[in-house]
């Protein structure tokens, strides 16, 4: 009974960590095209700081918990919406 416990951990943490990838990954091509063109006419200012900050909460949280892949997917995705954030303060 203690081993299929740690093989559903283990299976849970893979599913959280491939959806941390794909999630994060996603926001990649974003911020590459912004830092290339400087052009930010197309993004939020509202939406992207109301979504860095609720990121930033989610990495909190994720470091109190103790969650792995929540505090891996929000420490790299809250530097990929932290530079499009600027960006889009810098070249309004």
């Amino acid at each position: 009974m203690l081993n299929a416990k740690k093989d559903i951990m283990n299976i849970t943490t893979i599913i959280g960590l491939l959806a941390a990838f794909g999630t994060t990954v996603s926001f990649l091509p974003q911020a590459v095209k912004t830092i290339q063109t400087k052009n930010t006419s197309g993004i939020s200012l509202a939406m992207y700081g109301l979504f860095t900050t609720g990121t930033l909460l989610w990495l909190i949280y994720g470091l109190m918990s103790g969650s792995l892949p929540v505090t891996i997917a929000n420490a790299i995705t809250f530097i990929f919406a932290s530079i499009i954030l600027i960006y889009k303060m810098i070249y309004k």
